[in-house]
């Protein structure tokens, strides 16, 4: 007696080892998983400009900041040189390497919880406490601007 099952058995396997290998996996789908971040562009608005922030890192605080927006913040002048805004809570670190930030750089701050737009990072050294987020290219009257509530949220 013959058993035709047994004959299409593994066309029937392969064909579903195939089709979920296509598929993505559930922690591919969601922002900390597999899906790349580093080049996602971060748009900033305010009532008067906007700024674009590149993604130049791939961290667990990196994933969670992007897993947050769409979100809005209030942005504000801090010692002359950055504009800061603290995110509605704290940042998953798990790991995230601190930083040494440069003008044109958005880093996380840790003991605040708030992201800060540097533009004047002269003698700043490095961190463990500052976390680089991305880069972005203002003039000074786009980072004046820059200030009050601000919308951020990725740029398709």
């Amino acid at each position: 007696m013959s058993k035709p099952y047994l004959k299409i058995a593994p066309l029937i396997l392969a064909l579903l080892l195939a089709t979920s290998a296509a598929l993505p996996s559930s922690a591919q789908t969601q922002n900390g998983g597999e899906e790349p971040v580093i080049g996602t562009i971060v748009r900033f608005t305010s009532q008067s400009t906007w700024v674009d922030v590149t993604i130049r890192a791939d961290s667990p605080a990196v994933r969670d900041f992007l897993s947050m927006l769409p979100l809005t913040l209030t942005l504000e002048e801090h010692t002359g040189r950055e504009k800061i805004g603290t995110l509605p809570r704290a940042l998953t670190l798990d790991s995230s390497p601190g930083s040494d930030p440069e003008n044109g750089d958005l880093i996380y701050f840790v003991p605040w919880g708030n992201l800060g737009f540097y533009y004047n990072a002269e003698g700043i050294g490095y961190s463990d406490q500052t976390l680089h987020i991305g880069t972005y290219e203002a003039s000074p009257e786009q980072l004046e601007e820059l200030e009050g509530t601000v919308s951020i949220e990725v740029v398709p």
